[in-house]
């Protein structure tokens, strides 16, 4: 038996085709394990960042209370706060959701004014791990959903018999207006990048609080995160709006540091929870593409600098944020060099 040239010409295709195939099946069933790794790992993350908000919350409860309160409403309130603590720490994943948010509820409801300011201190920072691992968790679901919905990807049942990961969405709570007389907001999430050139130096922008135009600072490109966008979709939004630089979401890395920091600014002030990516780009002549108006009244000046550089600043007096830029800035080199996602960690 022989075969004409033609269909060797098509056997020899299809086995191709059957290679491709294969070969992208091969590909795509394990980057849907890695994504349902991660999102595992992420629900490990927030579950571990809600369990402490438990305890902080109970803390907050026994403060509240007092050794020995005659105010029954206080009492009440105390008791219900430290009720739904325990019920959160012992809910299962399908009543999660719902108990967190009434913790949720009854944390807003709270006077900080009347709480040590360490215990202040610990339930912002409990509170600001769980929206950022909340998040986080989100943006690894919606991820791994993105790909394991696709028809091939069902067709070939790809994703085998692992369940399909799920959201969790829980309120964020405001924050009372303390003592100072100045409003807090709620918590403001922001997208930072430390920009740097060919020579390592990174890109700072000049600044002032518009109602103490006398004292200015620097800072990194970045700004707060708008409803429906990613910390990496801000990042890519702010650079452009910042810079006029457009550029690959992919060529961020990080998050790398995360910071927390509570100032007065116009008026108000801002606890702002600040996550760091890293991204390496040729130098280029600082030309904004879309400040907002109070970005153009503010924002006065722009500089490429080095360690020494941001040293200098400092000892003039003008503050660099985040602190110990200087110093952290061989962390940014070598995050921005390096393929793999880093740890992210809190900074000053």
């Amino acid at each position: 038996m022989t075969f004409s040239a033609t269909a060797i010409l098509v056997l020899g295709l299809i086995a191709l085709f059957v290679l491709a195939l294969g070969v992208w099946a091969a590909s795509t069933a394990n980057r849907l394990d890695r994504l349902h790794v991660r999102s595992d790992r992420s629900w490990q993350a927030l579950d571990a960042a809600l369990a402490r908000r438990a305890v902080v919350a109970r803390a907050v409860a026994m403060a509240i209370a007092g050794p020995a309160s005659t105010d029954p409403l206080r009492s009440e309130r105390a008791g219900q706060l430290a009720a739904l603590a325990d019920w959160a720490e012992r809910a299962d994943r399908g009543d999660r959701e719902t108990i967190e948010n009434q913790l949720s509820a009854a944390l807003s409801t709270v006077d900080i004014g009347q709480l040590r300011p360490q215990l202040v201190a610990e339930l912002a920072d409990a509170e600001a791990r769980v929206l950022i691992a909340r998040r986080f968790h989100n943006d690894a679901v919606r991820d791994t959903l993105a790909l394991r919905t696709r028809r091939p990807v069902r067709w070939l049942h790809l994703g085998g018999t692992a369940p399909l990961p799920t959201y969790f969405e829980i309120t964020e709570r405001a924050t009372p207006a303390a003592s100072t007389g100045l409003e807090v907001h709620t918590t403001r999430t922001s997208a930072r990048v430390v920009l740097l050139d060919e020579q390592d130096r990174v890109l700072l922008l000049r600044g002032h609080d518009p109602m103490v135009p006398e004292v200015a600072f620097w800072f990194t490109v970045g700004g707060g995160v708008e409803p429906g966008e990613t910390l990496r979709e801000t990042a890519v939004r702010e650079v452009y709006e910042e810079t006029g630089q457009r550029i690959d979401p992919a060529a961020l890395r990080g998050p790398l540091w995360r910071r927390v920091a509570v100032f007065p600014f116009n008026g108000e002030l801002i606890r702002s929870e600040e996550l760091f990516f890293v991204l390496r780009a040729p130098n280029f002549a600082w030309r904004p593409a879309d400040l907002t108006a109070l970005e153009r009244r503010t924002i006065t000046d722009h500089r490429w600098c080095t360690p020494a550089d941001i040293r200098a600043l400092d000892a003039t007096g003008e503050a660099v944020y985040p602190y110990h830029l200087d110093e952290l800035l061989a962390e940014a080199i070598g995050a921005a060099g390096d393929d793999t996602e880093p740890v992210v960690r809190s900074i000053r």
